[in-house]
Parts: structure tokens; C-alpha cells; sequence
């Protein structure tokens, strides 16, 4: 007598790896929720620092005495962006290349309504003369996404809102002042 055995899944088993498939697809969409959440804060902070830099480099490039009356300033997104005169192929004065660079930096965190980077920007550029020129200190803040615990140095910084989901990022800079004779 030749019994045949029957081969092949039950249901029981069938469920059993459906439920242990989808377990693992739930944790998947999850993993890729968070990356999309990361890669986001990551443009956010790359856009913050590459603004940051320019900051710093405009002002390295018009370094006279009248800097830190200059470039003392503090803006938001939500500022008004009135026309100045353009100072890409014509002579300026110091005062008209800082107003030009100011309008250019207002115009970089509105950018935010095309990209969505950097909500409710502000940015603080507080220049303090020393002995052989200007250090200068760049704050941008934001709001990001979701919620996170300021920590106590954050929270010293004085420059946009204290809102639970504040971003910051701070560049610190030396500019020597030209001095002409």
C-alpha cells in the first residue's frame, strides 16, 4: 500500500506568516516615515547653514569701519521686502551693498513658501567690535516639524520664538576691517 502525504501549507500556517509579514511591512513604512522626517530636518539645517555662510561672507566682503552700524540687524520671514537698488554691475556705497545684501537675505527664507524649508525664519546678525575688527555672530532660527526639548543653551539664545519645536543654528565669525591710508 503506497499512502500519498499530503503536502502544501495549512491555514493556520498561511495566517500565521501573513501576520508576521505584515508586522515587519508595518515596521518598514514606519522606518521610512522617520528617514522622510530626517532627510527633511536635514534640508532645513543644510538651507539654515548655507544662508549663514552667506551672511558671513557678504559682510567679509564689505568690511569697513560702518559694519557693525550696518549689519546689525534682525529679520523674519514675515518682514516686507522693499526695493533697493541693485548692486551687481554698478558702484555702490558700503550702506547700499548692505541694504542690497539684506533684501537678498529677506528674499532666501521667504524661499520657504516654493520649498517649505525654514518656517517662521528670523535671523539675528549681531556684530560687536574687538581690538583688530568685528566678531561677528549668526543666528537662524525656525520651526521645525515636530516638538524637542530645548536644552539650556538653546534656550539662551535670544533670537526668534521659544516655541517647543525651535530650531537653531549659531555661526560664529572673526572679520578683520580694512583700513585704508
Amino acid at each position: 500500500m503506497n499512502k500519498k502525504r499530503h503536502q502544501g501549507f495549512t491555514l493556520l500556517e498561511t495566517l500565521i506568516a501573513f501576520f508576521v509579514l505584515s508586522i515587519g511591512l508595518l515596521g518598514a513604512v514606519a522606518l521610512q516615515a522617520k528617514a522622510k522626517q530626517a532627510s527633511y530636518d536635514s534640508l532645513q539645517r543644510t538651507a539654515a547653514l548655507s544662508l549663514a555662510q552667506d551672511i558671513i561672507q557678504r559682510i567679509r566682503v564689505n568690511d569697513t569701519a560702518a559694519l557693525i552700524t550696518l549689519y546689525d540687524v534682525d529679520f523674519t520671514s514675515d518682514d516686507e521686502i522693499s526695493t533697493v537698488q541693485s548692486c551687481v554691475d554698478i558702484f555702490c556705497t558700503s550702506a547700499q551693498i548692505a541694504a542690497y545684501d539684506i533684501i537678498q537675505w529677506k528674499k532666501a527664507i521667504k524661499a520657504k513658501d516654493l520649498t517649505g524649508v525654514m518656517t517662521d525664519a528670523t535671523v539675528c546678525i549681531n556684530p560687536v567690535l574687538s581690538s583688530n575688527g568685528v566678531a561677528v555672530q549668526v543666528v537662524i532660527s525656525w520651526g521645525g516639524r515636530q516638538n524637542i526639548t530645548q536644552n539650556t543653551e538653546n534656550t539662551a539664545v535670544q533670537c526668534g520664538s521659544s516655541i517647543e519645536n525651535r530650531r537653531l543654528v549659531v555661526v560664529n565669525s572673526f572679520i578683520f576691517i580694512r583700513t585704508i591710508t
